[in-house]
């Protein structure tokens, strides 16, 4: 199928004038329905200008294509969906503003990406290291990887799932927005993390101590863990759950929002009910 592109539609391609540096493209969305075709007719532009670093201010839907690589592409600003093809590294890309998706591709790294201002899809993928990525806005999937770092991961808006990977420590991670799912996982220590904003899951996990973290917004589940102190922890929105481990100080313990289980710890030895309502907030029931 032969498919005539019109002046206007080549003007729309090249976006800027040559003499800028980055060279700006609106999008693809031209071509709706046949990407594949846009992003070849993008490739002769930017051949013809000596492939410059550029720009996609749109989405870019490249699903089970032949792509192998995405030149000098600096930036997406919408969604990048390259599930399914052939990719091996996403070149200089730096930000990507909606969801990449990067789930059954051969990738290993992702170079010099800084942000992805959506979803992050790496299940199936053969990546071991998330390298330079700072942020993630919204959901981080990691099922089936080889991942073994989160490298200078420091916030993610969404949830975080690391069950059934390799990972041990979570690195640079600061804050995780929604849930924190760690259940079964080797994780050994929470390094640098300050707050969860829904639910922590810690359950049968190595870990040994809770860090720097000071709040989780919804429920913490420390059961069968090795951590013996609640250390600088303050505020649990909802249920904490601290049965069948060693832990015999409420450290910084505050505030509960809903019950507190205290069953088959030193520290239902160690407190009255009483005693431990006049040191922390419990608004639920406590297990003793």
């Amino acid at each position: 199928m032969k498919i005539l592109v019109t002046e206007s539609q080549y003007r729309k391609i090249l976006g800027e004038e040559k003499e800028q540096k980055i060279f700006r493209v609106p999008g693809l969305d031209f071509f709706h329905e046949y990407p594949w075709k846009a992003w070849q007719i993008l490739q002769k532009v930017l051949k013809h200008r000596g492939y410059p670093p550029y720009t996609i201010d749109g989405d870019l839907f490249l699903d089970s294509t032949p792509i192998k690589s995405l030149g000098n592409l600096q930036s997406v600003g919408g969604d990048l969906d390259l599930r399914r093809t052939a990719i091996e590294s996403l070149g200089n890309l730096q930000t990507v503003g909606g969801d990449l998706f990067l789930a059954a591709t051969p990738i290993e790294s992702l170079g010099n990406l800084k942000s992805v201002g959506g979803v992050l899809d790496l299940r199936g993928a053969l990546i071991e290291s998330l390298g330079n990525l700072e942020s993630v806005v919204h959901n981080v999937s990691l099922e089936n990887t080889q991942i073994k770092s989160l490298g200078n991961l420091t916030s993610v808006g969404g949830y975080l799932d690391l069950e059934g990977t390799p990972i041990q420590s979570l690195g640079n991670l600061e804050s995780v927005g929604e849930d924190l799912w760690l259940e079964g996982s080797l994780i050994e220590s929470l390094g640098n993390l300050i707050s969860v904003g829904d639910t922590l899951n810690l359950k049968r996990t190595p870990i040994k101590s809770l860090g720097n973290l000071t709040s989780v917004g919804k429920s913490l589940y420390l059961e069968e863990t090795k951590i013996k102190s609640l250390g600088n922890l303050e505020y649990v929105g909802r249920s904490l759950d601290v049965q069948k481990t060693s832990i015999d100080s409420l450290g910084k313990l505050q505030y509960v929002g809903g019950d507190l289980n205290l069953y088959g710890t030193p520290l239902s030895d160690k407190f009255s009910y009483t005693e431990i309502k006049e040191v922390v907030n419990v608004m639920g029931a406590i297990f003793m």
